[in-house]
């Protein structure tokens, strides 16, 4: 069957996307594959109206409220090729089937990559985070790590006084000149030099770390920035530009969430150097709006 519009990724910005199409009565195919970048968090925080909701329960209502309009159809597969130009793109999934549109919308999100140290990777979504806004009032009031993974690290460490006594540990990727330490210092930051060589705890808690010289550093929660990939090739596959942010490439963007290559647009993570979940459905919004207006205009 041929679509109007063809969304690959079912999270918030893939489905706000699709509310747009479906509520425009255009006849639209949503690819999922189910392995959302937040399924390792419990809840979505900061995000209005579903603060403290499991991200996949905001999705299964989601797509109830999706499946209300006729004109939109579901897939729980894998997207493995885009090809095509405007009007005449084709999607194939893992299964084998091609489904033919003339727009498409890529909201296939990124895959994170925690820097290898023992104990981390386990508790990721859990004591260990990214997000100050999404996480930093779970952990309020507790002892908080800040894991440098890239030179802008010291941001992080900067924002999370507001929420808790705070430790940078520049892990030897940040070098604290005068102007970062004092920084640092008015903030109430302690800084650490030696590399964390392993995360202590019980289960997915964190007790404190152990550093390359043997000590022990109590801490509660850890923040730190993953390394960020594209978590699909289409978006290359279709010879969508890209542009460096800070944790990793995303898909470069003109007006209206439109990539490089006429009639496809991107949204959520994989087009955006920042990261949540309000930012993410507000980017889908804009990116059905435009498939949509494009195919009028």
């Amino acid at each position: 069957m041929s679509y109007d519009v063809i969304i690959i990724g079912g999270s918030f910005a893939g489905m706000s996307a699709a509310l747009q199409l479906a509520r425009a009565r255009r006849p639209i195919l949503v690819v999922d594959a189910g392995h959302p970048r937040n399924r390792f968090a419990d809840a979505s925080h900061g995000f209005l109206g579903q603060d403290g909701v499991a991200p996949a329960t905001i999705m299964r209502e989601a797509l109830r409220q999706l499946s209300a309009y006729p004109s939109v159809d579901f897939i729980h597969g894998q997207a493995t090729s885009a090809t095509g130009e405007l009007d005449r793109f084709e999607v194939v999934l893992e299964a084998g089937a091609a489904h033919a549109a003339r727009r498409l919308v890529l909201a296939t999100g990124v895959a994170d990559t925690l820097p290898d140290i023992p104990g981390l990777a386990e508790r990721w979504g859990q004591s260990v985070m990214h997000c100050p806004y999404c996480h930093g009032y779970e952990v309020r009031d507790r002892r908080i790590g800040v894991l440098a993974n890239h030179p802008m690290s010291s941001h992080q460490a900067l924002m999370l006084p507001d929420w808790g006594p705070t430790t940078f540990f520049t892990q030897g990727m940040v070098a604290v000149d005068e102007e970062l330490a004092a920084k640092l210092a008015a903030r109430g930051v302690a800084v650490e030099t030696t590399a964390i060589v392993e995360v202590l705890g019980e289960g997915l808690a964190i007790s404190g770390v152990r550093l390359a010289d043997g000590r022990s550093v109590a801490l509660e929660a850890i923040f730190t920035a993953p390394q960020t990939a594209p978590a699909s090739p289409l978006a290359a596959q279709l010879n969508c530009a890209f542009e460096d942010g800070m944790t990793g490439q995303h898909v470069k963007l003109e007006a209206g969430q439109l990539t490089t290559v006429p009639g496809v647009y991107s949204a959520g993570d994989a087009a955006s150097p920042m990261h949540n979940a309000t930012l993410a459905s507000a980017a889908g919004v804009m990116a059905g709006i435009g498939a949509h207006q494009s195919l009028i205009f």
